[in-house]
């Protein structure tokens, strides 16, 4: 390339944009920050793939954390540091766990709890919600200490996009009826709403008597012609028959050969893939894997503290299989296990001379197809690997395969470190399938000694006890 020669980069929304119709309307730097995919969901017919997430797209751990934590930040700039101080931070299930563990990051000294889809046996269920528009709707809130849902200060509920409001807003509603509070902040990588959900949050905010306030880095609107959802359907069901939401990565076998299931990339599963190297991290005692039960800031400052450590370790067994720098690495998360994973490619990116990048696994599934106008270029499948509570389904890791990534560092706690996770078929079989060198970090999982309960349990429309 000449100098002064410029590159045209292709929106990874264009693909979705040219066939339906859909658009983003707004800030301009919500094309940056977003791209579009296809959900394989009755309920919603596109998805809003976050460049700056972790979930999706693999991103420099740097990136992803200091997105969250600069939108904590500005809560604390917002709330002053007297009732930032006071506050707590929840984050929504899947795909915000870390983000609002970043956020609670940013604010200073607040406590973190997520709510999660995993029952964990001993530990009474404080409450939960529904997400209606997800694939997978179900929330329980499990914090060890119900005083964490209890106090006075405000509240920060973190979600990587605001879409219409209505889980967040029953959310509030439930508590405040409980134990009401004076201020409340929504934080999200986007605000997305339409005109009429930016009019009922300031009504809702008058009807309960607190303030309200919104924290994001891009706002607008989503376009969405007539018969979007149908449309959507038709045109997924049309590639996923003709195996095109199996796109291949660039030189391998084309989706759809007589070889490979729909869902599958080509050689995924591979019986003669390497076994992975397990890297004992040294994981610091008695310090949460993540927010599922509470993360306080002594156990913040207890992390801080062994991440230099930890990361050396992994890089060490980088090492065995790679070189002593590798230059390309995925750390990968797995589901509601994002923090702990980001933190530890936040820490390898200052230790390797590598291109360090960050994603996860995830339940929800989206039609990839291998086009730079589309944000899901890639999809391994494999079957859930931690006994989860709605029973054995798929689960999918994106934009892993054929992105050129020399190594991969899978982190997963104890609780998904099963058999599963090592059959032929599963995660670490298809890393290995397309990635030379796996190492595998697993993190204990945390269960709280003891189990508090709120008085009890939330209910409503939008929030079930799960008795």
């Amino acid at each position: 390339m000449t100098t002064g020669e410029t590159v045209d980069v292709v929106w990874s929304g264009a693909w979705v944009a040219e066939r339906l119709g859909v658009g983003l309307v707004g800030d301009e730097e919500l094309d940056d920050l977003l791209g579009l995919a296809l959900r394989r969901n009755p309920r919603r017919a596109h998805l809003l793939v976050s460049n700056v997430l972790g979930k999706h797209v693999p991103q420099s751990p740097a990136v992803v954390y200091g997105a969250g934590f600069g939108l904590g930040e500005r809560v604390r700039e917002l709330l002053g540091d007297a009732a930032a101080a006071r506050a707590v931070v929840l984050g929504y299930a899947e795909t915000a766990t870390g983000l609002g563990h970043s956020v609670a990051d940013g604010v200073g000294l607040a406590p973190y709890l997520h709510s999660t889809r995993r029952p964990v046996e001993g530990v009474e269920r404080a409450g939960g919600f529904e997400e209606s528009h997800s694939h997978a709707t179900s929330h329980l809130l499990l914090p060890e200490d119900a005083a964490l849902l209890a106090g006075r200060g405000p509240l920060v509920l973190v979600d990587d996009e605001f879409s219409t409001g209505n889980t967040i807003l029953n959310t509030i509603r439930n508590l405040h009826e409980r134990y009401p509070r004076e201020r409340y902040v929504i934080v999200a990588l986007v605000d997305m709403r339409s005109p009429q959900d930016r009019a009922r949050l300031t009504d809702f905010a008058r009807e309960i008597g607190a303030r309200v306030d919104l924290v994001a880095l891009a706002s607008g609107t989503v376009r969405l012609p007539e018969g979007v959802l149908e449309k959507g359907q038709a045109l997924v069901a049309e590639f996923e028959a003709t195996g095109g939401s199996a796109a291949a990565p660039a030189g391998a076998a084309g989706p759809g050969s007589a070889d490979e299931a729909p869902g599958a990339l080509p050689g995924a599963g591979a019986a003669d893939a390497a076994a992975p190297v397990r890297v004992d991290l040294g994981w610091p005692a008695g310090v949460p894997d993540g927010g599922r039960h509470g993360f306080t800031p002594a156990h913040r400052e207890q992390l801080e503290a062994a991440l230099p450590r930890m990361a050396a370790r992994v890089a060490e067994a980088l090492g065995e299989r790679a070189t002593a720098t590798p230059p390309r690495v995925l750390v990968l998360g797995f589901e509601e296990l994002m923090y702990a994973p980001l933190r530890l490619g936040t820490a390898l990116e200052l230790l390797l001379d590598a291109d360090v990048r960050y994603s996860t696994t995830t339940r929800s599934p989206v039609l990839a197809v291998d086009d730079p106008g589309y944000a899901i270029r890639s999809r391994l499948v494999f079957p859930a690997h931690d006994d989860p509570a709605d029973g054995p389904g798929e689960r999918y890791a994106y934009n892993v395969a054929g992105a050129g990534f020399d190594a991969v560092v899978a982190v997963v706690d104890s609780a998904a470190d099963t058999p599963r996770l090592h059959a032929p078929d599963g995660l670490l079989a298809q890393l290995a399938a397309h990635i030379p060198h796996v190492v595998l970090a697993v993190v204990p999982s945390y269960v709280p000694e003891r189990a508090f309960m709120l008085p009890e349990p939330l209910r409503g429309p939008a929030f079930s006890s799960y008795a």
